[in-house]
């Protein structure tokens, strides 16, 4: 049905394209910006051209941008060191190895990060991006170049999730010439880092390889092994086309695992990083592959289309347990105390594997067109996105904690096909003023298979049968968007922004087991911000945001990776406000006097008030309480990060980071006192304070780091889920060296 009602939009949208040149091509003024046609370039999804001040002048919204220099300044262990350190963000580190990583941006819940479309160069990185968001699978840092974030207007460049922002990683391009590029990185218990790659450019082609290795024996609670391998591959066709083409594989094994500990370990202390579920094992493949082609039409029209695939594939085996002391077939191990009411765990002989495979695949064509009309400069930038995906899962009950196979208790297959259209137009209105305003049109058709799961058969709950329930929906939605910048000065800009969030519902939760179409909304806000951006003699920059996210209808996770253990799906949560202040600065203090030396001061504050402003009622002890005017769960009030540094001359640099999060409470109903599981309950606010020391030998090429994460040893709640509470990593020093060749 949905090939046949958009079966002509793809032709359509190139016959616009060829019309669009022909309308425009003898009113072109102005052609390409040199970065963007630059033979060396890599053609791919930019999200934020920071090669040039299109970020200080032109984008209408909140933006940060992380260089490849400043993460070898912060010698991070996960991306979540680099990402907690941008105005807006919250980052919860569940593990604190940062392999799945929870970003939550002024506000919102950071569970898995779903509610921020994450991308790696442009492409998504997602399990399914539109039928189950999760971040299961997280780009690691030690291969990066670069993090692009954006909160503005110029989202709905992107899609689906429209209301959070965009994260972006960026991996290295091929180099203009050999280049051998080495970072190794060691630390305490096991922890070992090593990344190597090797690029040139021959004629017409360019390519860049490189491996990754990491691993950590006892790191906090956890341990892993990660190998990556990637490729980059960049052929000049011509003078107008270029071709770049981009393959990895993935591979993890660690010992991630749901179940924390209980408020009595945590009261007791001694337990925090202990072993609770020995046989829990996840280990997570993935395989990438993308081409894309660009074209130059002419100085103005430029056409870049990109087609990707990849697959996930995320078997998870976790041990049973139950807080209830006359559980049936427990082993006889007991974390907690079995004095206090829920105050213990109880393992089980049993296990369950979470297994799931996930497939997506897309093209992308994207046309940019630099004319003029009506006297004005304008850029425009349309394109349409088809997307599949699709989610194979299986419930295994092994008979053991450490058990390899065993009874298929679920079996289902979901699938997705999204069509999206978009279009953004940039005007010149005056050499101070720059307006845009675009649409994006989303449309996800969806369906659920279940092949195999529990049923109410002839009054009893829970039978396993088999089965071949199929059930689909479907959702669209039209995203607005507009704002514009007025550079009151060389040093001063202001910019203002509005448009639509949109979030579609997870297939799984939007239709139930037995094949119900759930009346389960999609998420959809009204986003404001205003600020302005500050430039001063390039030694001082500053932004302030005021913004404002205003929820018809926000979808609340009450699944278990959100703590709620006893529930599954999602809930429509009604009306939400999100509403605050971002604001920073950062100063080169010694070159603002003309030294040589740099002395760095820094610092941003987010401050957000997120409340439930619509009555919302949710059982407690048998009476449903109204949750309006309570704090939205993991949504601290204020997060403050703060920078200080010197380096010498000579390369010799040393840098401090302070990070204060908020108080936070774990659930709607904004309970303080814990309960004895850890589940629920306030968590405490925090200042974290992390450093470097390096040297940059003559030259630049070698690199010598030492870099010591929570220097002054805080303990403290990171999480109280997914089920019970995560413990902060201690103090943890690293010692590391970077060479480019």
């Amino acid at each position: 049905m949905l090939l046949k009602k958009f079966g002509l939009f793809p032709i359509v949208f190139f016959i616009s394209t060829i019309t669009l040149q022909a309308q425009f091509k003898n009113e072109v003024q102005f052609s390409v910006d040199t970065a963007e046609i630059s033979t060396h370039n890599m053609p791919q999804i930019e999200i934020i051209s920071y090669k040039n001040d299109r970020l200080f002048r032109v984008i209408p919204g909140s933006v940060a941008v992380i260089t490849d220099k400043q993460i070898k300044t912060i010698a991070p262990l996960s991306g979540n060191d680099v990402i907690k350190k941008l105005p807006g963000v919250n980052v919860v580190d569940e593990e604190g190895a940062g392999l799945r990583i929870n970003i939550g941006i002024r506000g919102l819940d950071p569970d898995r990060s779903r509610n921020v479309l994450m991308l790696e160069d442009g492409v998504p990185v997602a399990l399914n991006p539109y039928g189950e968001p999760e971040m299961y699978f997280t780009p690691v840092i030690d291969k990066m170049k670069g993090i692009e974030i954006l909160k503005g207007s110029g989202q709905i460049l992107y899609g689906p999730q429209t209301i959070g922002g965009v994260a972006n990683f960026i991996t290295a391009n091929p180099p203009e010439n050999e280049t051998v590029e080495m970072r190794l990185k060691g630390g305490q218990n096991g922890f070992f880092s090593g990344y190597a790659s090797y690029g040139n450019t021959v004629g017409n082609t360019g390519f860049v390889v490189s491996y990754m290795r990491k691993q950590a024996d006892n790191m906090g609670p956890t341990n892993f092994q990660i190998n990556d391998v990637s490729a980059k591959l960049r052929i000049e066709l011509s003078s107008r086309s270029r071709l770049g083409i981009k393959l990895g594989l993935y591979d993890e094994v660690s010992n991630s695992t749901y179940v924390g500990i209980t408020q009595t370990m945590y009261d007791k202390g001694g337990q925090d990083f202990v072993q609770l579920a020995p046989n829990d094992l996840l280990p997570v493949r993935r395989y990438n592959a993308s081409v894309t082609h660009q074209y130059k039409i002419n100085d103005a029209v430029q056409l870049q289309t990109t087609a990707f695939a990849y697959t996930t594939t995320r078997d998870w085996r976790r041990q049973d347990f139950s807080t209830n002391p006359n559980a049936a077939n427990q082993t006889g191990v007991i974390w907690g105390d079995p004095t206090v009411s829920g105050g213990a765990l109880y393992m089980l002989r049993t296990n369950g594997h979470r297994n799931r495979q996930f497939e997506v695949s897309g093209i992308e064509p994207k046309l940019q067109v630099r004319h003029k009309l009506f006297q004005l400069q304008h850029n425009l930038q349309t394109g349409v996105r088809l997307l599949w995906e699709k989610a194979n899962e299986q419930f295994i009950i092994g008979n053991k904690p450490d058990a390899v196979a065993g009874n298929m208790r679920d079996n289902e297959v979901r699938k997705g096909f999204a069509i999206s259209a978009y279009a953004l137009n940039e005007v010149n209105i005056t050499d101070r003023l720059t307006a845009n305003v675009g649409i994006r049109v989303e449309q996800f058709d969806y369906r659920r298979r279940i092949l195999r799961g529990r049923f109410r058969v002839n009054n009893v709950n829970n039978v396993v049968v088999d089965t071949n329930v199929l059930a689909k929906s479907n959702t669209t939605a039209v995203i607005p968007g507009g704002g514009f910048t007025y550079n009151a000065s060389q040093q001063v800009t202001l910019f203002a922004g509005a448009h639509k969030g949109f979030a579609p519902p997870r297939t799984k939760d939007a239709i139930t087991a037995e094949g119900v179409a759930m009346d389960l909304d999609a998420e959809s806000s009204t986003n404001i911000e205003a600020g302005a951006r500050f430039a001063i003699g390039g030694y001082l920059t500053a932004e302030a945001t005021f913004f404002m996210m205003d929820f018809q209808n926000q979808i609340i996770p009450v699944s278990q990776s959100s703590g709620n253990a006893n529930a599954t799906g999602l809930a429509n949560g009604g009306r939400t406000r999100h509403k605050g202040i971002e604001a920073g600065f950062e100063a080169d203090i010694a070159k603002a006097m003309g030294s040589t030396h740099q002395v760095i001061i820094g610092a941003n504050a987010t401050y957000v008030h997120s409340r439930f402003i619509a009555d919302r009622f949710i059982p407690k002890d048998g009476t449903p309480q109204n949750v309006r005017n309570n704090k939205l769960p993991y949504a601290p009030s204020l997060v403050v990060n703060t920078t200080v540094g010197y380096q010498s001359p000579g390369g010799l640099g040393i840098r401090f980071y302070g990070n204060y999060i908020g108080e936070q409470f774990a659930d709607e109903l904004n309970t303080v006192l814990p309960d004895a599981a850890g589940l629920i309950g306030k968590i405490d606010s925090r200042f974290l304070i992390d450093g470097s020391v390096y040297y940059h030998l003559p030259g630049n090429k070698v690199t010598f780091t030492l870099s010591g994460k929570n220097i002054t040893d805080q303990r403290f709640i990171a999480s109280r889920r997914p089920q019970g509470i995560k413990v902060g990593l201690p103090r943890f020093v690293t010692f590391g060296v970077d060479m480019k060749l």
